[in-house]
């Protein structure tokens, strides 16, 4: 292990929080790269006492950022996730939430030069291999993390850093339904397995035996609840071509109530194991296309808007996130966009055991 540290820019982007490396400053090999950062961040550990992450999946997260040498793309992005009380590092999946936060990252440590106002930096995912747009606040050719925009769970305001998402139907999967149909049963519950970003079941809260209005440490305390979601979700990752799910951290599992507060629908999410806390942004683009889909159990419940560019409002424990689809003639969504925000929280050395 290097005992003089990797620099690192520890972020909040979003609704998640982790480090940020450049690739070039990471050991090459996975093998002792994941082994630097599950030191860094305390894991294997319930409270990861012994390192910087925050004894949860949303604060134990991971972007590795390099200059793209892809025709019109700025910088590739690759998301780790690193497990909290198992020694797992992942990549089987994208983070919208931290994506935020690589705009800022790249124009400041010089991958992308700034404009003076704004700046739109286009990011390669390597996860899933779809590209997203994020444009930051540089106003005098500088980053600023000051700003008014709110978003639900993270107090405050700052810049607003709207994310806009093409292509990414099939993104882990291979088709936006990997098994075809809108609508399967498994275990005897009605679910659509999709994928626009993130890989989802999407399924009725009522079905679980909940109402959706739940607080997130009522749903973790439901072992019953939990033994249920996991035995489905465990039955449909071979279903959407992602083979054995057990120590992998998609597909997500979200449950689905009408709304109560103005937005288009309710959701809990588990993330697979853990309540979200809100709703990850690419989870929330596979529900709101869940949504959009004729014969779901989403769309059956939920409050879609006229016009071909829907704003929906998807409710999650903390507020609600807000998906704008622009859709197509034929009534597919063509592209999804999403606000965010981002701060950088400190830019130094993290040290590994």
């Amino acid at each position: 292990m290097r005992a003089d540290g990797i620099r690192c820019m520890w972020m909040r982007g979003g609704t998640s929080k982790g480090g940020y490396f450049l690739a070039a400053d990471l050991p090459a090999g996975p093998e002792e790269r994941d082994a630097f950062l599950l030191s860094a961040m305390g894991s294997p550990d319930p409270r990861q006492i012994d390192g910087m992450g925050g004894a949860d999946p949303l604060t134990s997260k991971v972007a590795v950022v390099k200059k793209s040498d892809r025709a019109g793309v700025d910088v590739d992005y690759l998301f780790l996730q690193v497990f909290v009380d198992q020694p797992i590092v992942t990549d089987a999946q994208n983070c919208g939430n931290i994506l935020a936060g690589i705009g800022p990252f790249a124009i400041e440590r010089g991958l992308v030069a700034a404009m003076d106002g704004e700046t739109d930096v286009t990011i390669y995912m390597e996860n899933t291999g779809q590209t997203a747009i994020a444009r930051v606040a540089t106003p005098g050719g500088v980053v600023t993390y000051s700003g008014e925009a709110k978003i639900d769970g993270v107090p405050g305001t700052a810049a607003a850093i709207p994310l806009t998402f093409k292509d990414t139907a099939g993104s882990s999967c291979g088709a936006l339904l990997p098994t075809g149909n809108a609508v399967d049963v498994i275990d005897g519950i009605e679910v659509t397995m999709i994928d626009n970003g993130m890989p989802c079941i999407v399924v009725r809260a009522a079905d679980m035996g909940i109402t959706g209005d739940e607080t997130r440490e009522e749903l973790e305390a439901n072992e019953a609840l939990r033994a249920k979601l996991e035995s489905i979700r465990l039955k449909c990752g071979p279903l959407m071509n992602l083979g054995d799910v057990e120590k992998k951290s998609v597909p997500k599992m979200t449950m689905v109530s009408p709304p109560r507060n103005g937005g288009a629908i309710s959701t809990r999410t588990f993330i697979p194991h853990r309540c979200h806390a809100s709703i990850g942004v690419l989870g929330a683009v596979s529900v709101a296309t869940a949504c959009l889909l004729p014969g779901t159990p989403a769309a059956a419940m939920a409050d879609i808007p006229q016009g071909s560019r829907k704003a929906l409002a998807i409710e999650h424990p903390t507020g609600e996130m807000t998906v704008i689809a622009e859709m197509n003639d034929d009534g597919t969504m063509q592209s999804a966009g999403i606000l965010r925000t981002a701060r950088k929280l400190f830019d130094g050395t993290v040290f590994a055991a």
